[in-house]
């Protein structure tokens, strides 16, 4: 599974990455807008550079009218580069600029995805990737989880090479319930990320571990010490 980071906060990039090889950074408007840049590109830019050569970096068009769309994407990877993925919201307008872009190379992610068929359509236009929003749709009355797993099996159905990319997460439980059954990519929120792979009761067990051995053969002793 593809684990993506859901933020556009350099230090937090950074101090994630530097734990763990994640493969790349998901962000959107609202994310960008946090950072406090008042210039999105150059955030954008910046993270391209404290992220692996081969890292996926996915950022979003503002545009709302077909063409505009693929003006922006295209301009968007030029500036960014080939790894970048252009978040394509999966309406009617964006349909059509996936469908184009995707003809001319361009890896696109269709996004703003509340239900099944819009991510269907999108993979049938040919999105590279398919982010369903799920404790988005959890707060609408749906089940996410399930919502993003149908999309994941009417995908792989027809034979098309979209990959669901699982969004919006409220813990690492849903994180779990997409790898269980397959789904291939998730990004995730910098706290959820924090409880997926790491936790206390692991913490408090090495350092049970340290004590013991320190008891026996000395503070500050490992395996270095001996021969």
């Amino acid at each position: 599974m593809l684990i993506l980071i859901d933020d556009a906060d350099l230090t937090k990039i950074e101090e994630l990455y530097a734990k763990y090889p994640y493969d790349g950074v998901t962000t959107n408007p609202t994310i960008l807008s946090k950072t406090g840049n008042p210039d999105p590109m150059d955030q954008l830019k910046k993270i391209r550079k404290v992220i692996p050569e081969d890292a996926m970096l996915h950022a979003q068009v503002l545009s709302v009218e077909t063409d505009d769309m693929v003006r922006e994407a295209k301009h968007m990877v030029s500036v960014l580069g080939e790894n970048t993925y252009v978040k394509i919201p999966a309406v009617g307008n964006g349909l059509k600029a996936i469908s184009i872009l995707a003809k001319e190379g361009i890896n696109v992610t269709a996004t703003a995805i509340y239900g099944v068929m819009p991510a269907f359509m999108a993979a049938k236009a040919g999105a590279k990737f398919l982010a369903p929003y799920v404790n988005r749709l959890d707060n609408l009355g749906y089940d996410g989880v399930q919502i993003a797993k149908d999309i994941h099996t009417i995908v792989k159905a027809a034979g098309y090479e979209a990959e669901v990319l699982g969004a919006s997460f409220k813990n690492s439980q849903q994180v779990l319930e997409m790898g269980k059954f397959g789904i291939g990519s998730v990004t995730v929120n910098p706290d959820t990320l924090s409880t997926l792979a790491f936790n206390g009761v692991a913490e408090n067990a090495v350092k049970d571990f340290i004590c013991d051995f320190e008891k026996c053969c000395g503070q500050g002793k490992t395996m270095l010490d001996f021969e």
